[in-house]
């Protein structure tokens, strides 16, 4: 039941750029049509060139092959336009189909294997690698295929003109070909690198803005600094290494076809002083072999943007690989249904609230084992009945699994072993998503999430109204803090807006306006004082009259009034019961109010901590 690392074959990096063009194929096929219009009129203006010039020779007028030419520049110019307009709208397509799979799967995906790697670094893989994408799947892909059209439409051309001088232009492409063959390959690496680089300097910088009071308060801005810099270093060299490549491949192919072009003078020259060819025909090969050059040009650079586009496709199929939780969109009940198919409509997703819960909400852990992967055993052989009212209290150590047991309840994470039941319905029955319609789950940083006020308070219960909320503010004391934000609840929410305190209170108000049979409180009065505590208590307190309230305990004054006081030490269920009875029953339960000078003969009346 737990959640197993999964090792499948890594599909062709190739195969997500099709699935990204194929929702647009109509597009992909307009942009090569006007491209190949495009070629052709190139192709026929050498031959119109030739024309011109025996005309002025005086073999024929010099009207229509004049305005042929002037016709082929401007159908050239027209198809250039249209295929550069359709391009664009291509790739931005497969930009946001990109960047909408990867945030649908970072929105669905299993919390375990998601906070993984740092929240920066995943962040780059939406804002960075996807551009790379851009050029690879539209660009590139119609670039080369019309270079390769043009290259061989050209050969031809050239063929017909002049069979010999056509030999010397196909030993540089092949010569050309095989450099390119050789190259090509280190190019996709060190790109992969390079954006792995990317990524990993955005997850520091997250991480150490996140922390910058501490940074500052321990005067430690130039390590940190040098840390950051050695990375954006590493990204620079990679990324050098990587343009250094691409200079080459580039290079290679302008040196290339400039080297053909004297061959081709050359021996063009010898074949016109000995009878063989005219001076026009000469000057229509040269100008198919200076068009060489375009086409040549084009596939390198189509090539070597294809690479760092295939770099971040694997960075990207990485986030495709994330499991994802049972019921959502992307996955069956298992979580590893047919994923998303990029381009295609998805409708808004509502869980469903239709399953019974039997007996109220109450909650059932029987003989449960968990664990994080690729790690011990967090909860050991918990045996819990909570009912479907009442006040429930979960103290115990640091470590002790109180966090990991409410992450069970929230199927943030599966157990290994043993029955977790929601009213007479087992967990495994139902998916996580429907679970949580159970539940209003308050947690211990208590984030905002980017809008305003009332995005933030709706969050659970989008349709909570205007009344309810300032009901619920003023229970909480928070009614004055929102008068005084410019626009009262449509006004804008940031961490650095509200105080700890105050984005602790916004998220009790969050859950209280979800009005679900169970909330859940992880160490919900850490940040706020005696007063809004107080406001707090009442909160949880007029809860658990009509439904199940459980609480990891942070200050004494939440857990002595509780109905049950659970007891974990070491992921193991070590006493239950109310404060009175394991005062006379649980020694460590003396302990812990021991360890903060509170008597253990009565109840306190101060706000005292747990640790």
């Amino acid at each position: 039941m737990g959640e197993e690392p999964t090792h499948e074959v890594e599909p062709p990096r190739t195969r997500l750029l099709w699935e990204l063009i194929r929702p647009r194929l109509p597009l992909f096929a307009l942009a090569i049509v006007a491209g190949l219009i495009g070629s052709a009129a190139r192709l026929g203006t050498p031959l119109a060139t030739k024309h011109i010039l025996d005309s002025v020779s005086g073999k024929s007028g010099l009207i229509p092959p004049l305005a042929i030419l002037i016709g082929l520049v401007i159908i050239s110019a027209a198809a250039q336009w249209w295929q550069l307009v359709t391009l664009g709208n291509l790739s931005e397509g497969v930009v946001y189909d990109a960047r909408r799979r990867m945030n649908l799967r970072f929105l669905y995906a299993r919390l375990t294997p998601l906070q993984r790697s740092p929240v920066g670094e995943l962040v780059t893989r939406v804002t960075s690698d996807s551009v790379l994408l851009r050029e690879a799947a539209s660009s590139s892909v119609v670039g080369g295929v019309n270079g390769v059209v043009m290259l061989v439409g050209a050969l031809v051309m050239m063929a017909i003109l002049d069979i010999t001088l056509v030999g010397v232009t196909l030993i540089a492409v092949l010569v050309l070909t095989f450099l390119f063959g050789r190259i090509l390959p280190s190019i996709a690496k060190s790109q992969e690198r390079a954006q792995a680089a990317v990524g990993e300097l955005g997850g520091e910088l997250d991480g150490n803005l996140r922390a910058i009071k501490s940074i500052k308060a321990a005067i430690a801005e130039e390590r940190v600094r040098t840390r950051l810099d050695e990375i954006a270093a590493r990204s620079r060299d990679l990324n050098m290494f990587a343009v250094r490549r691409q200079a080459l491949a580039i290079t290679t192919s302008f040196t290339g076809v400039q080297v053909s072009i004297l061959a081709i003078l050359a021996f063009g020259a010898v074949r016109v002083s000995s009878g063989a060819m005219t001076v026009s025909t000469l000057v229509a090969f040269l100008l198919y072999a200076f068009q060489i050059g375009d086409p040549i040009g084009q596939l390198s650079t189509s090539l070597t943007q294809l690479q760092a586009g295939l770099a971040a496709a694997r960075r990207i199929r990485q986030v495709d690989a994330m499991p994802v939780e049972g019921g959502s969109p992307q996955g069956g009940s298992n979580g590893t249904g047919p994923r998303h198919r990029a381009g295609h409509p998805v409708a808004e997703w509502q869980p469903k609230r239709s399953v019974p819960t039997g007996d109220g909400s109450g909650m059932l852990l029987r003989n449960v084992f968990a664990s994080y992967p690729d790690g011990d055993p967090v909860l050991n052989g918990i045996d819990l009945r909570m009912p479907s009212r009442g006040h429930v209290a979960l103290i115990g150590p640091s470590g002790a699994g109180k966090t990991t047991l409410l992450s069970l309840l929230l199927r943030f994470l599966e157990p290994d072993s043993g029955e977790l039941r929601l009213g007479t319905h087992a967990y495994q029955d139902v998916s996580a998503s429907t679970t949580r319609t159970h539940f209003a789950y308050v947690e211990q940083e208590s984030p905002l999430i980017p809008g305003t006020l009332r995005e933030n308070l709706r969050l659970i219960n989008t349709h909570a109204t205007d009344e309810a909320m300032h009901e619920v503010l003023d229970r909480l004391s928070l009614r004055s803090v929102v008068d005084t934000l410019p626009g009262g609840l449509d006004a804008e929410v940031s961490i650095n807006s509200l105080s700890g305190g105050q984005r602790q209170r916004i998220a009790v108000a969050r859950a209280l306006l979800a009005d679900r049979p169970v909330l859940l409180l992880d160490e919900a009065t850490a940040q706020v004082d005696a007063l809004t505590e107080h406001a707090i208590h009442d909160a949880i307190v007029d809860h658990a009259r009509t439904g199940l309230v459980i609480t990891i305990a942070h200050r004494l004054s939440t857990v002595v009034d509780a109905d049950m006081i659970v007891v974990l030490q070491d992921g193991r269920l070590i006493a239950q019961g109310t404060h009175e009875e394991l005062l006379a029953s649980s020694p460590l339960y003396k302990d812990l109010l021991s360890a903060l000078r509170i008597p253990t003969d009565s109840a306190p009346e101060n706000a005292a901590e747990f640790g």
